[in-house]
C-alpha cells in the first residue's frame, strides 16, 4: 500500500460525527447571531388602553372632600314617630317661648301631629305643666316662678330665703331669661348673696342679704386684709393638734365607741330544751291549817 492510500484510510477512520450536537461545527453566521443576541429586543409601543391604565393607577385615588359630618353621633331625624318623643318636643318649645301659643302654631313649629293624633293631644293637655285657656284656646307653660322684672325677682328671693334656703339660678333662668343679669346687678347693690362654681365662676345659688351694707345696720364689705389673714390660717395635723390641746389643758373629743358585734362563727348548739315550768307562788299561806282549800264551799 502506498503512502497516499494509507493517508486516505486514516482520514476515513477519524472523520468527526456530525450527528451529535457538541460535535457540530460553528455556523458561518455565528458572529451575526451573537451580536443580535447581545442587542436588547425593541420594546413594543404601548397601546392606548395600556397607557390609560398605567397613568390612571397612581393618580386614580382621588382625595375625598372633607365634611363636617360626625359619624359617631346619631343623625337628627326630627321629632320621630314615638308619641312620647313628640310630646317632649312640643313641651320644650312651649317652655322656651314664655308666651301663650295656639295649638296649630305649636304643631307647625315642632312638626308634631298635635291636631290629628288624639293620644298625643290628650297627653299634651293632661301634662302638669301645660295650662290651657278655654276662652282664648291658647296653651302656655307653667313655670316654677312667674316674675318678669328685677323687683319681682328680689321679692321671690326674699320669700325663699325666709323659708330657710336659696334658689338655684338655673331655675330662675328658666322662668326669666334675664334673671342672671338681674342677679348680678342685685349682687353689686348688696341686696343678694351669690355662690359660684369653682371651675368657671358661673352663678349657682342666690340668697337674700338680710344685712344690707349701710351705716345703720352694718354689714359692710370685709376688708381684703382680714380675708388674707383668715385664709392664711392652717389647721395643724393630728399630732400637733393633740399637743396644742394638751398644752391648753384640753382633750380631744372622744368618738363614740361602736358596739362590738357577736362573732359570726359561733358553734351552733344542739336542740333547745323545753322551757322550765315555774311553780306558782302561794300567797295565802296564812290560811293554812284553818281552812281546807281543797274543798268547795257552797252556800246552803
Amino acid at each position: 500500500m502506498s503512502l497516499g492510500q494509507e493517508r486516505d484510510s486514516f482520514k476515513r477512520l477519524h472523520r468527526p460525527n456530525y450527528a451529535s450536537w457538541h460535535s457540530q461545527p460553528t455556523p458561518l453566521n455565528s458572529t451575526s447571531s451573537a451580536a443580535a443576541a447581545a442587542t436588547p429586543a425593541p420594546v413594543p409601543a404601548p397601546t392606548t388602553a395600556s397607557t390609560s391604565e398605567s397613568t390612571s393607577t397612581p393618580s386614580a385615588k382621588k382625595k375625598r372632600p372633607k365634611t363636617n359630618i360626625v359619624y359617631s353621633q346619631p343623625a337628627d331625624t326630627g321629632t320621630g314617630t314615638n308619641v312620647n318623643t313628640q310630646l317632649v318636643y312640643a313641651i320644650d318649645h312651649l317652655k322656651s317661648t314664655h308666651n301663650p301659643m295656639r295649638l296649630q302654631d305649636i304643631a307647625i313649629v315642632t312638626n308634631t301631629p298635635l291636631e290629628t293624633d288624639a293620644v298625643l293631644l290628650e297627653k299634651f293637655k293632661s301634662h302638669d305643666r301645660i295650662l290651657w285657656d278655654p276662652k282664648t284656646d291658647l296653651y302656655s307653660y307653667r313655670h316654677e316662678f312667674s316674675f318678669r322684672n328685677k323687683a319681682a325677682l328680689l321679692t321671690e328671693i326674699q320669700r325663699q330665703t325666709r323659708k330657710g334656703g336659696g334658689i338655684p339660678v338655673r331655675a330662675l333662668k328658666e322662668s326669666w331669661k334675664e334673671a342672671p343679669l338681674a342677679i348680678e346687678e342685685l349682687e353689686k347693690e348688696g341686696d343678694v348673696l351669690v355662690t359660684r362654681t369653682v371651675k368657671d365662676g358661673q352663678l349657682r345659688m342666690v340668697f337674700w342679704n338680710e344685712i344690707k351694707p349701710d351705716d345703720e345696720s352694718g354689714g359692710k364689705q370685709v376688708e381684703k386684709e382680714f380675708f388674707d389673714l383668715w385664709h392664711s390660717l392652717k389647721v395643724p395635723n393630728d399630732v400637733d393638734l393633740l399637743r396644742a390641746l394638751h398644752a391648753e389643758g384640753l382633750q380631744a373629743t372622744a368618738e363614740e365607741m361602736p358596739i362590738p358585734k357577736a362573732p359570726s362563727n359561733m358553734k351552733k348548739k344542739g336542740k333547745r330544751s323545753a322551757p322550765r315550768q315555774r311553780q306558782a307562788k302561794i300567797t295565802n299561806t296564812h290560811l293554812k291549817g284553818e281552812i281546807d282549800l281543797s274543798r268547795d264551799y257552797e252556800r246552803k
